[in-house]
């Protein structure tokens, strides 16, 4: 009966990339290790989360402000990111 239970458990869990993949379509928030934020819908990955985002909105920030630039499409190395929020978007 343990096993069974344990079994179960290992198969509801959700793994990191099988998150990401749920995500193919929708708006997603990229946090970048750098000084930048980007929005824009996922339309693939690959195993190193490497991303490519259509109608993108890329944030800098710097000592002036906010900059907002507006992209088509974006290829994102999966080395540079430090966190993504499923449906987000900057404050």
């Amino acid at each position: 009966v343990i096993l069974i239970e344990l079994v179960v458990m290992a198969t509801l869990r959700l793994q990191p990339l099988a998150l990401v993949d749920k995500c193919i379509g929708d708006k997603i928030w990229v946090i970048m290790k750098s000084e930048k934020e980007i929005v824009g819908t996922l339309r693939g990955f690959d195993e190193y989360v490497n991303m490519v985002l259509e109608d993108v909105v890329e944030y800098e920030y710097t000592a002036n402000g906010r900059k907002e630039t507006s992209l088509d499409q974006i290829l994102l190395n999966g080395s540079n990111i430090c966190m993504m929020v499923p449906g987000g978007s900057p404050p």
